[in-house]
């Protein structure tokens, strides 16, 4: 009977618990809705609600001419609300909407779409992804047109959500120039150095949470619209950049160095035409653009020979020599204290005038002339480093710049044999855009100009920032030892170490350099080669400094190495710049008006031609624009024929103006040699024959 009561007791207690429970439900409700329902609706808003940054449109950035390096490229993922479009539109357009998903994206049926979309309907699912496949403006804008997503966001519920990429029409040309930036913000080149400008100023809509986790934006009258970023416009020229990379990676190959970079520069500007640094891959197949060596730390390396150049500055600039006088450098070696230093000839170069010592490059003569005459005092010397603004960097427009190292003298590093090194390019560190400097500006008269990449910082027709050339150092040496100077580097390639690189068309004038590498305090029979120079030595427009790291092979020596990769790439800049070869360009045709003969007119591209025939009021046309063409002159009218230079054959280049010709051949992955002015009137193979892959054509022009 106990044991009832209990049980008894036991059931009463559970029943009154859950009465008081569930009496305490519908208080809480109330409570939740009535008291402290606001608190609740505020924190919901705050969860599902949320103004979020809208990015904001990166920046342009140009070549010199207008052409784009780098843009960004409008991508869409397409999503829907179903639940927006009223029922009539719904209805008359979800199959025709689904066959066209189904065509455009061809993943599934229409049947599969058309499920989708009902069924979101069905569950008056606010957002709906139809396809995780991004797709283009074009496609955009196609797509708008679509039964449903012609009534728009608010009317149909399509949403294009925008993705910005990055694009580089001209691919990997100037890769590390243009640079990159990653989510952390951290990058290289252009891209990083002018992020603050290039990114623009984020905007900020309103969001809303959906299930799953996604969000969508919706319209409110406080959104803040991004700003777009401002477009960058560079100095650099694609045509150059284009040559100078092909000369550079062709050597690097042949040679199979480590590294190799290549600047150029307008004299009268210090405008940077063209950067271009390879480096072998890690997979050790092929090479590309990893470092900025021209620019950046890791470029700065003893420079060897091209530093003669400041030597024979300061000896000229302290009336210690004249070029004609003699010295001795016996059987080419010479002992300064506990260190011997060598030439690279073997028996030495004996007797030579000083002229001569520079132009084959004699480490001994140089060296002696400025231990004897700044032995005693070698912070005079080492003033003249100051003096041309080698010491400290340029502040040079992209982020990385090297600083140059020199000793100090009186130092605990300088040692007797300390300052016989430095004049030959050791024992310093000096990157390629600093030697160039110095380089550009023997060839300007001694008016020493700021490298620099950047021309301006812009917004529509809104200019943000300008930059213009600026002098470094008005005057580095007197117009005496400059002309001095440019004679010496105009010998070094007529009669020394650069003979090999002598055009018969114009002049270049510059210094050979071969430095040994040191690698863990020894110096090794690995060598850093390099040219410095400009062109064309009588009227410099152009300068330009190449270095290649560790070639192999026989005769790895800046004359051997390096010098050949300046001539390749002066050549076709020779060729290509109507200023320095009116003669050799775009010479299109030549019109006898007095005798009222028709235009000289044999081959080019369709679109070129057909504007000059326009102009002279001749009919002719051709069935797309984009053909190269040949020509054939009547009394009265011209004919063009298709010239076929898609197939994988050597293409028929006569006629053709050296530009064009150099264009179609190097496309086809041929190395062009030429010879003679004007224009192509034979090639070395014939038109037609098999394609070889870096297999030598030689033009003759006339």
């Amino acid at each position: 009977m106990n044991f009832k009561r209990s049980i008894l007791l036991r059931v009463r207690v559970v029943f009154i618990l859950i009465a008081l429970c569930s009496a305490a439900i519908p208080y809480k409700i109330t409570k939740l809705q009535m008291a402290d329902g606001d608190v609740w609706r505020e924190k919901a808003e705050t969860i599902n609600f949320q103004y979020r940054e809208v990015p904001a449109t990166r920046g342009n950035i140009y070549a010199a001419d207008g052409s784009l390096l780098a843009t960004s490229l409008p991508f869409y993922r397409v999503a829907l609300d179903p639940t927006i479009a009223k029922t009539d539109v719904y209805k008359s357009g979800v199959d025709s909407l689904a066959e066209l998903l189904s065509a455009y994206y061809k993943d599934k049926s229409a049947g599969a779409y058309k499920r989708m979309i009902n069924d979101a309907r069905l569950e008056n699912k606010r957002y709906l992804v139809l396809n995780r496949k991004q797709i283009g403006y074009q496609g955009m804008q196609e797509m708008s047109t679509w039964p449903i997503f012609r009534e728009g966001r608010l009317g149909g519920g399509v949403i294009f959500e925008k993705v910005e990429k990055r694009y580089r029409p001209f691919n990997s040309l100037a890769s590390r120039t243009v640079g990159f930036l990653n989510e952390d913000a951290y990058g290289a080149g252009i891209e990083y150095s002018y992020n603050e400008y290039l990114q623009g100023q984020d905007g900020k809509a309103l969001f809303q949470r959906l299930v799953g986790g996604t969000w969508k934006p919706v319209f409110d009258a406080e959104d803040v619209k991004p700003e777009n970023g401002y477009d960058v416009t560079t100095t650099l020229d694609v045509n150059i950049q284009d040559v100078a990379e092909t000369a550079l990676r062709r050597q690097l190959t042949d040679r199979d160095a480590e590294f190799g970079s290549v600047i150029v520069m307008e004299v009268k500007t210090g405008q940077i035409k063209a950067i271009a640094n390879l480096q072998r891959n890690t997979s050790g197949n092929g090479y590309g653009e990893n470092y900025n060596f021209a620019i950046g730390d890791q470029g700065n390396t003893e420079p060897g020979s091209t530093f003669k150049l400041l030597s024979m500055l300061a000896l000229l600039e302290e009336n210690k020599i004249t070029l004609e006088e003699t010295i001795e450098t016996g059987n080419g070696a010479h002992k300064f204290y506990n260190q011997v230093m060598r030439d690279a000839k073997n028996g030495g170069f004996g007797t030579l005038t000083i002229r001569e010592a520079f132009e084959k490059s004699s480490n001994v003569a140089i060296s002696k002339l400025v231990d004897e005459h700044f032995g005693s005092s070698p912070s005079k010397f080492m003033a003249y480093v100051d003096k041309v603004g080698l010491r400290e960097p340029f502040g040079f427009q992209l982020v990385g710049e090297g600083k140059p190292y020199f000793k100090k003298p009186g130092a605990k590093d300088w040692y007797g044999t300390t300052l016989p090194w430095i004049s030959i390019g050791y024992e310093v560190k000096l990157n390629p855009l600093h030697t160039l400097a110095l380089y550009n500006a023997v060839a300007n008269g001694g008016k020493m100009m700021k490298p620099y990449i950047v021309k301006s910082v812009s917004r529509g027709n809104i200019i943000k920032e300008e930059y213009s050339p600026e002098v470094v150092r008005k005057q580095i040496a007197s117009e005496k030892t400059i002309k001095n100077l440019q004679g010496l580097l105009e010998g070094v390639v007529s009669q020394g170490t650069a003979r090999n690189i002598a055009n018969a068309d114009y002049k270049i004038a510059g210094k050979t350099g071969t430095a040994q590498k040191l690698v863990n305090g020894k110096y090794t029979r690995k060598y850093y080669t390099s040219f410095a120079g400009y062109f064309p030595a009588d009227n410099p427009k152009y300068s330009m400094v190449v270095v290649i790291d560790s070639p192999t092979g026989f005769a790895a020596y800046g004359g051997d190495v390096s010098a050949p990769v300046f001539k390749e790439i002066a050549d076709k800049i020779y060729a290509l710049d109507l200023d320095l070869n009116p003669d050799n360009q775009r010479e299109i045709f030549r019109a006898e008006t007095e005798t009222g003969h028709m235009p000289y007119v044999k081959a080019g591209k369709a679109e070129e031609l057909q504007g000059i025939f326009r102009k002279l009021g001749l009919n002719a046309s051709a069935a797309n624009p984009e053909e190269w063409v040949k020509v054939v002159s009547h009394d009265a009218s011209v004919e063009m024929s298709v010239n076929d230079t898609d197939k994988a054959l050597v293409p028929d280049v006569s006629g053709l103006s050296l530009r064009d010709a150099l264009f179609i051949l190097e496309n086809k992955g041929l190395k062009v040699n030429y010879s003679g002015k004007g224009r192509v009137k034979g090639q070395s193979i014939a038109p037609g024959a098999k394609l070889t892959p870096n297999a030598t054509i030689n033009l003759v022009l006339g």
